[in-house]
């Protein structure tokens, strides 16, 4: 695999990702849209704050790797960016969208199991079922120019196995995997439901605030 990320461009990189889809009126992000993205508390591990420098930076280092562009509207004054993954002439990369989305909330969120992964991914790709997960899991990490997942040891009191991305390099696989005779309690169906729906409703007013705070960048400007 020829992408090889700093923890910062992934963050920058995940964030115009994030954005396409969940504020797609505000996008592409100019440099403060994406600093507040970079640094916002919820949904985010770790939680970061990031000066204007470090993510132009990041983004300079992004564009000479051919994963973001700039692409300013006609007529604005305000240069704006885009990520390169995919609908692009000339990519280096094309990645599907549920590939994206796994991608996505992996380097905003670090390693997670299939289950969170399909909760996480709500805004971005709908997922009817953790096999549709589980295939896209396989994807990313067989194909031709990765891999761009890799399968964690199950950790000790964990019943499920968690999954990271390798965009920022190779990852530890991680402590031994548990005896199978762990007395871990799962959450029930309806606890893992609720807690799905909660995290949709925080992804919610996240995305509401976020698109307020964008509303007064475009009218002070």
């Amino acid at each position: 695999m020829d992408i090889d990320l700093t923890p910062i461009e992934a963050r920058v990189l995940a964030s115009l990702l994030e954005k396409e889809t969940t504020t797609p009126d505000y996008y592409p992000l100019s440099l403060s849209a994406i600093q507040t993205a970079c640094n916002q508390k919820s949904n985010r591990d770790p939680v970061m704050s990031l000066g204007e420098t470090e993510v132009l930076e990041a983004l300079d280092g992004l564009t000479a790797k051919r994963l973001v562009r700039e692409k300013t509207p006609s007529g604005s004054r305000v240069t704006k960016y885009a990520h390169r993954l995919s609908n692009t002439l000339g990519l280096t990369h094309e990645f599907s969208r549920e590939e994206l989305a796994v991608l996505c909330v992996l380097m905003l969120r670090g390693a997670q199991t299939v289950g969170e992964i399909r909760a996480r991914t709500g805004r971005l790709c709908q997922f009817n079922a953790l096999a549709e997960v589980e295939q896209t899991l396989s994807n990313l990490a067989n194909r031709k120019d990765g891999p761009y997942v890799k399968k964690l040891a199950r950790q000790a009191g964990r019943k499920e196995a968690r999954y990271a991305q390798l965009l920022c390099g190779d990852v530890e696989v991680g402590a031994e995997c548990a005896p199978e005779s762990s007395t871990r309690i799962e959450p029930r169906p309806d606890d893992r439901e609720q807690a799905s729906r909660l995290t949709a409703l925080e992804d919610r007013v996240e995305a509401l605030r976020e698109e307020l705070e964008e509303l007064k960048r475009i009218l002070l400007d």
